[in-house]
C-alpha cells in the first residue's frame, strides 16, 4: 500500500490567504487528494484517494484519527456555516459531510450525505446510502438509516468501534485510478482543477468550472457543459451512449453521479444525487440532495424535485431561484480564484 500513499495531499491550496493546518505529519493521503483553505486536521489523519477537504469561506476542523474514505468530500456553506468533526470519526467512500457538526467516535458509511446544520451525537452510526437532512439532530448511541435518516437500532461503543474497524480495513487499499487523457483546450475564463480527470470529448463553456477530483469520462459520447456552470468536487460523469449535455448557469453539487442525460439551464442538482441514463431535466429545476431519477424520467421545469425516484415536492419560489443564482455567481468567483492559486503553484 505504501507505494500508492503519500504523506501530503496531491494538492494543497490557500483560500483568502489561509493555508491548511495539519496538527502533525505525516498525514497519510491517497492519490489525487486535495485540501484547501482554513482546514485544521488533527493528528494521525488518513485521507483516501481523490478525497477533498475544502474550507473556502468558513473553517473545517477535523479531530484526531479522522479517516476520510476514497472520493468523499468535506465542505462548508460559504459565509454561513463551517464544519466541525470530533475525534476518531470514520467516513466511508463517496460520502459528503457538509456544513454540519459531527461528534466523536462516529461512523459514517459509504454513500452518505450529511447536510447543512445537522448535528450528529457521539457514538452514532450513519448507515450506507442515508441522507441526513438539514438541521436534523441525531443523538448518539444509535444507528440511523434512510432518507431522511431515522433511528434503526441502539449501538454500543463496542458496536461502533467494530463497524469503524471493518470500514477502515475495507478502504485500506484504494482502487487503481485510470490514466487521465490530454486536458481539453479551454477558454482562459474556465477553471479545471489539477486533481480532476477529463477523458474524451469534453467541451467546457466560458466561465465554467470543474472542481477537485471530478471524473468526466467522455470516451463514448461527448460531455458538453454550458457557460458559467459549475461541476463540484468528486462528481462523476460517464457516458455510455449519446452523451451528457448540461446547460448554462447550472450547479452540479458534490458527489453527483450522471449517466447519459440532458440537464437544462439554471438548474441545481443537489449533493449526492444520481441521474440515470436517458433522464431529461428541464430548465429551472432544483433536484434535492440524495435524490435519484429513473431511466428516461422527465423532470418538468419550475419545480423542486426530490426522493428516490424523484417526484415533485414544491414549485420553485423566488427564494430558491435567488439561492440558485447566488451559488452560480459564487462558483464563478471560486473558479477565478482557484485558477490564480493553482497557476501560482506551477
Amino acid at each position: 500500500m505504501e507505494k500508492d500513499i503519500r504523506v501530503t495531499p496531491d494538492l494543497i491550496l490557500p483560500y483568502d490567504g489561509v493555508q491548511p493546518d495539519f496538527a502533525s505529519r505525516p498525514v497519510w493521503c491517497g492519490r489525487g487528494s486535495t485540501v484547501i483553505g482554513a482546514a485544521r486536521i488533527g493528528a494521525q489523519a488518513w485521507i483516501g484517494d481523490e478525497a477533498v477537504i475544502r474550507a473556502d469561506g468558513q473553517s473545517v476542523t477535523l479531530g484526531d484519527r479522522f479517516w476520510l474514505g476514497h472520493r468523499s468530500t468535506v465542505h462548508i456553506a460559504t459565509l454561513v456555516r463551517g464544519t466541525q468533526v470530533g475525534d476518531r470519526v470514520t467516513v466511508g467512500r463517496n460520502s459528503v459531510v457538509h456544513a454540519c457538526t459531527v461528534g466523536s467516535d462516529v461512523v459514517i458509511e459509504d454513500d452518505v450525505v450529511i447536510l447543512d446544520g445537522a448535528e450528529i451525537g457521539d457514538g452514532a452510526v450513519i448507515e450506507a446510502g442515508s441522507t441526513v437532512f438539514p438541521r436534523a439532530q441525531l443523538p448518539g448511541g444509535h444507528a440511523y438509516a434512510g432518507s431522511p435518516a431515522r433511528p434503526r437500532q441502539p449501538v454500543s461503543p463496542e458496536d461502533v468501534a467494530e463497524r469503524a474497524e471493518r470500514l477502515r480495513e475495507r478502504m485500506g487499499d484504494g482502487p487503481a485510478l485510470p490514466p487521465a487523457g490530454e486536458p481539453p483546450e479551454v477558454d482562459e475564463s474556465v477553471f479545471v482543477a489539477r486533481t480532476a480527470t477529463l477523458r474524451g470529448r469534453v467541451s467546457l463553456g466560458a466561465g465554467s468550472s470543474v472542481l477537485f477530483c471530478c471524473d468526466l469520462n467522455a470516451e463514448v459520447g461527448p460531455i458538453v457543459i454550458g457557460a458559467d456552470t459549475n461541476i463540484q468536487d468528486n462528481t462523476v460523469i460517464r457516458t455510455r451512449g449519446d452523451g451528457v449535455v448540461i446547460g448554462r448557469d447550472t450547479t452540479i453539487a458534490h458527489n453527483v453521479r450522471i449517466a447519459d442525460s440532458r440537464i437544462g439551464a439554471r438548474a441545481l442538482i443537489g449533493i449526492g444525487a444520481a441521474i440515470a441514463p436517458g433522464t431529461l431535466i428541464a430548465d429551472d429545476v432544483m433536484l434535492a440532495a440524495g435524490a435519484t431519477t429513473d431511466p428516461g424520467q422527465i423532470l418538468e421545469a419550475g419545480y423542486l424535485w426530490g426522493g428516490r425516484p424523484a417526484r415533485i415536492l414544491a414549485p420553485l419560489d423566488a427564494e430558491k431561484r435567488a439561492t440558485m443564482i447566488r451559488i452560480v455567481e459564487g462558483y464563478c468567483r471560486h473558479g477565478r480564484d482557484y485558477r490564480v492559486a493553482q497557476e501560482a503553484l506551477a
